[in-house]
């Protein structure tokens, strides 16, 4: 259990936070501040912003409970951030800027039609509600490690902190207190493995030995194999989930609007992608590292296992490498081993990760929610006052604030929380990146031929995706493809099947 300074530690932060992000509220008075910050904002400050809205509670405890269950083949994922980086900052970021508008997807229905631009805020909104409903069990998990509290309790305070700040403060002090929270996540992730290293008797030497004789650096299989998570396949789901982040993602749009100028933009994007590189392989080491802690501890460990067995979250039989297991290590190692004070620290670095994530889709999805469907469907910009305007955004807020944290209320037990993350985002990504692909490089495809392929795509995404124990479809018809291809599969097969029908079209025509 939390002692009484880290419980201290955890109030203040928190507090400080919510105090700090509502402190904006005085900026916030018009649309414009609330969803790009007035645009006025530095490269470093809008780098920092990207780069706390990858990290998250499902990077601080998915990455090295991966890490701990396996190897580091999910660190692929993040070596594809710097080519996803560059095709963002030669065509992404241009492409937005020069459209002025702030929504990602306006341009969908000026390209293809009303049903385009639909489509993307609806897989979009999917998307940020399933990202938060990860990220705040996340949260639940550690802080009912360290407390017993009610994770279902934990969700909805965290929710309604998140949800206030986030409507007061609009995109300004989203972006601020991304700012203050990647900075420390980074200093408490130190803090973390330097105590796991600390305790050990032969120090980091003994833990890169261990782990190295049970190939736990491996990158994985480099076999052309598209029925596992091989290199090749988390590579693939690597380049086009972060080509779609960048790409079609509202809250990543939003970002390269509020940075001073075109330049300060692509600067934000390189700095984001590359601090997360090298922040992701220290999360790996993290989990590396109670790994081979553990192992050199078993007495420990059977109290993690035994602690899961007697709550019926993990059966008698599980080996030390469940993915459940795994992501009860760190929640343990900090409410048993940190010094006295060290981890209320903890804590907050956990709370800046699922915060800087959770306001960023508050603040986006609101953003679409006025944009997309509001003015769309009210009678244009046009029609819409400012303080009508500011009315539907704070409303937009809470009603988003409220859906996530009841989703996450839902999703309390899942089996691992990197893994429902990655299978949602691919899920509900993979249509809209591949629209906007054909939008963007083929001129000829037409609004018909688009909704002809977005409907290929999604059958290709359902096939892909359908749950392995599915009683209804027939076995020899399921898809032998790795789960995670779903949007690489998807986004290929709208591109594609587009390019066809719009060859097809001119030559009969």
């Amino acid at each position: 259990m939390l002692q009484l300074a880290d419980l201290i530690v955890l109030t203040v932060y928190m507090g400080a936070v919510v105090a700090f992000g509502c402190w904006f509220v005085r900026r916030n008075q018009s649309s414009a501040a609330f969803m790009v910050a007035q645009g006025a904002l530095p490269a470093w400050a809008v780098g920092l912003s990207i780069f706390g809205t990858f990290l998250s509670s499902n990077t601080f405890l998915g990455v090295p409970g991966r890490a701990y269950a396996g190897n580091y083949n999910a660190f692929v994922f993040s070596l594809s951030l710097p080519v996803a980086a560059y095709l963002a900052t030669r065509f992404f970021v241009p492409f937005y800027r020069n459209t002025g508008s702030v929504s990602a997807y306006q341009h969908l229905e000026q390209r293809f039609g009303v049903w385009a631009r639909m489509y993307a805020v609806v897989c979009y909104l999917l998307t940020q509600i399933a990202r938060m409903g990860t990220i705040m069990v996340g949260v639940s998990l550690v802080l009912h490690a360290l407390t017993g509290w009610d994770p279902k309790t934990i969700i909805l305070v965290a929710g309604i902190l998140i949800t206030v700040y986030t409507l007061l403060g609009g995109m300004e002090a989203v972006i601020w207190t991304d700012v203050v929270q990647s900075i420390v996540l980074m200093v408490g992730a130190v803090a973390l493995l330097v105590m796991l290293l600390w305790d050990m008797s032969g120090g980091p030497a003994q833990t890169i030995e261990m782990a190295a004789a049970e190939n736990k650096f491996s990158l994985g299989s480099w076999q052309p194999d598209l029925t596992s998570k091989t290199v090749w396949v988390v590579f693939l789901f690597g380049v086009f989930i972060n080509l779609g982040n960048f790409g079609i993602d509202q809250s990543f749009v939003q970002r390269y609007h509020t940075a001073d100028s075109d330049a300060a933009a692509g600067r934000a994007v390189w700095l984001g992608a590359i601090l997360y590189v090298p922040i992701s392989l220290l999360f790996f080491f993290i989990g590396t590292a109670a790994y081979t802690y553990y192992q050199t501890h078993p007495e420990l460990l059977e109290q993690v296992r035994s602690a899961a067995v007697a709550t019926g979250e993990l059966d008698a039989s599980a080996t030390i490498q469940h993915p459940k297991l795994a992501d009860k290590i760190l929640p343990h190692f900090i409410a048993t081993k940190l010094p006295f004070g060290m981890a209320g620290l903890l804590i907050a670095a956990i709370a800046a990760a699922a915060m800087s994530s959770i306001d960023t889709s508050l603040n986006s999805s609101a953003t679409i929610l006025l944009e997309d469907i509001y003015k769309r469907w009210r009678g244009g910009a046009a029609g819409v006052g400012e303080s009508e305007s500011m009315w539907v955004l704070r409303v937009a807020t809470v009603a988003v604030g409220i859906i996530g944290t009841v989703i996450a209320v839902q999703m309390v037990g899942v089996h691992s929380i990197l893994d429902a993350w990655w299978q949602l985002q691919g899920v509900f990504a993979g249509g809209i990146l591949g629209l906007f692909l054909l939008g963007m490089l083929s001129r000829s495809a037409s609004g018909g031929v688009a909704a002809v392929a977005v409907a290929a795509g999604i059958l290709v995404i359902g096939w892909i995706s359908m749950p392995a124990d599915s009683q209804w479809f027939p076995d020899q018809y399921r898809s032998a493809l790795e789960p995670t291809l779903a949007i690489v599969a998807g986004t290929t097969t709208i591109f594609g099947v587009g390019l066809l029908l719009s060859a097809a079209k001119r030559q009969f025509s």
